[in-house]
């Protein structure tokens, strides 16, 4: 197919099709405000035809002069300091809760049942049992609902979703996964909201460990039993006391008998955003790389000695049959971290226009409170020095 052929694909089929406006109220200005809004933005012309276009109706906050300055700087219509006034704004449709952790659970419930579709980041509650109040409460408003968990929507994680669905791969025996950053690894770097427990509920659990527990269950199934340790190396930093881990490693065992360890630290020295997975299974392994998004290493097992000898290749995933790429460029030109939120924003938005379901690729609220009951259970084995059965709650 030629480069001309390639971008005219999306410019012939939005002729004679009328696109439906959703207004947008985000709670939250700051890290994740920033990446959803330019994914927003970047819908509108990447998704050709967007599933919606997208009216940005107003920003909430915290503090009165960082979100009207944030408002201005995205170009949202309004900033507020009270998330109700988005809640009882008809003009908003989605409700993008992008706030810190303690501020899950109350917008999220009050928003759907207002009639606002709902995406609110991970994790979706600080506990199980916090998770489980939203999504119970907000599974009876019938509205669209996920939890925002954009690595499902890397191409590559997706490619390897598809090779493990469809037989390629056979059946997963082990699942090992770590995610390390190092931006505490100073004990004088300041203290913020992710060190209080309070706010943020966990440290390297909630905050990466969230990430490859949902890929563990995206990709092999459910855990079913946990043992763990859970470590805090400073417990004090400039401007105040750490009650929450630093780092954590795990064993599970999936109900479909396949076993994996887990591992997260943000005290990685030199490590700036490193999440790596491997599985192995019974014709092959596949491995994914963070910090090489658009790549894969596979090997499969081949009928000849001589081609299995030749060990692991590198997939470049940027083929316009790949997926999401139909949406961006001619195969090599790479995409970045930002671009799986408009995978997983547009999924959301084609949920919402065509009243398609969120599960199984997105992340539903469901699968943020299953996600927040193994963090439990990680919690739980690490404080009593047993393993410990992982069981899951119906609204």
């Amino acid at each position: 197919m030629s480069d001309t052929s390639f971008f005219n694909q999306g410019e012939m089929k939005a002729v004679g099709q009328e696109v439906p406006t959703l207004g947008i109220g985000m709670l939250g200005y700051s890290f994740m405000g920033r990446a959803h809004t330019n994914a927003l933005k970047k819908l509108s012309y990447t998704y050709w035809p967007p599933p919606a276009e997208t009216k940005l109706i107003a920003l909430a906050g915290r503090s009165g002069a960082a979100v009207a300055e944030a408002a201005r700087r995205y170009g949202y219509e309004r900033s507020t300091t009270d998330w109700t006034d988005i809640v009882n704004d008809p003009a908003v449709d989605v409700f993008d809760n992008t706030g810190p952790n303690d501020q899950h659970l109350e917008p999220t419930i009050a928003a759907a049942r207002a009639g606002k579709h709902v995406i609110c980041e991970k994790p979706l509650g600080r506990t199980a049992d916090e998770a489980f109040k939203i999504w119970a409460a907000v599974e009876k408003t019938g509205v669209k609902a996920m939890t925002a968990f954009n690595y499902r929507f890397f191409p590559a994680i997706r490619l390897i979703k598809g090779l493990l669905d469809d037989g390629t791969l056979g059946e997963v025996r082990h699942f090992r996964a770590r995610y390390h950053q190092e931006w505490l690894v100073d004990p004088n770097s300041p203290t913020s909201w992710r060190l209080d427990k309070n706010i943020a509920g966990s440290g390297a659990l909630g905050d990466l460990g969230a990430h490859i527990i949902d890929l563990s269950r995206y990709l092999v199934g459910e855990p079913v039993t946990v043992s763990a340790n859970l470590v805090t190396f400073a417990d004090e930093r400039p401007g105040g006391h750490v009650d929450v881990d630093d780092a954590f490693d795990a064993i599970i065992t999936f109900g479909n008998g396949a076993t994996g360890t887990l591992e997260a630290t943000r005290v990685a020295p030199g490590r700036k955003n490193h999440m790596r997975f491997e599985i192995s299974t019974t014709r092959g392994t596949v491995i994914f790389n963070q910090e090489r998004m658009n790549e894969i290493e596979l090997h499969l097992i081949d009928s000849t000695p001589a081609q299995n000898a030749q060990g692991f290749r590198t997939v470049l995933v940027s083929e316009a049959y790949h997926p999401y790429w139909e949406h961006w460029w001619p195969h090599g030109h790479m995409i970045g971290w930002e671009d799986s939120f408009v995978h997983e924003l547009g999924h959301l938005l084609e949920a919402v226009v065509h009243d398609a379901p969120i599960g199984p690729h997105g992340a539903t609220l469901e699968d943020g409170y299953r996600c927040a009951e193994v963090c439990d259970a990680i919690v739980r084995s690490a404080s009593t020095g047993h393993r410990q059965d992982i069981a899951y709650r119906s609204p």
